[in-house]
């Protein structure tokens, strides 16, 4: 069943909004996935933040023009599924992942703002750590010199209690 005029338009609006705050896009092929296979897509894509649609290629290039996406265009032939995501990593993740598992989805590659991405592109995005551990590394390495004068500022009246306490013994023993 094909979608009318007005279908059409609210579809190419919709993708133009998540566009709008996306920081990446990947597309991938899907041809013959099972229903079961696409739904378990879905939920887990739902999970990390990331937008499918499985779109008309025409409606699809509308929604991406004038974006910093456009570069995207040339990509956009056969059955495709289109992933926006908000954390490129994440995203990348989960697509990739999945095409581990299911041969018939193949990534075909995606773009970042202004950046076309191949196939290997995506890959080596989905192996970055995620923004999460990123910024966890960030403040350990930040905390680490804090933490280390901490300990050595404590070290000083500590190694005094303990010398004291040695003093103290050595005169109990002699007396």
């Amino acid at each position: 069943m094909s979608l009318n005029l007005e279908q059409k338009q609210a579809a190419v609006a919709e993708i133009a909004a998540q566009l709008a705050k996306a920081q990446a896009v990947i597309v991938a092929e899907n041809r013959g996935l099972s229903v079961e296979a696409v739904t378990s897509l879905r939920a887990k894509a739902r999970k990390s933040g990331l937008y499918l649609r499985v779109l008309k290629n025409t409606l699809a290039r509308r929604a991406i023009k004038g974006t910093p996406f456009e570069k995207l265009t040339d990509q956009m032939a056969g059955p495709l599924m289109y992933g926006i995501a908000q954390d490129p990593v994440a995203g990348a993740k989960v697509l990739s992942e999945f095409a581990k598992d299911n041969e018939l989805f193949v990534i075909k590659g995606g773009a970042m703002a202004n950046a076309l991405m191949s196939t290997k592109d995506v890959k080596a995005l989905a192996t970055m750590p995620s923004r999460e551990e990123l910024l966890a590394k960030l403040a350990g390495t930040l905390q680490a010199p804090i933490v280390k004068l901490v300990r050595t500022m404590n070290e000083v009246p500590g190694k005094f209690v303990r010398t004291l306490a040695a003093v103290l013994a050595a005169r109990e023993k002699a007396a």
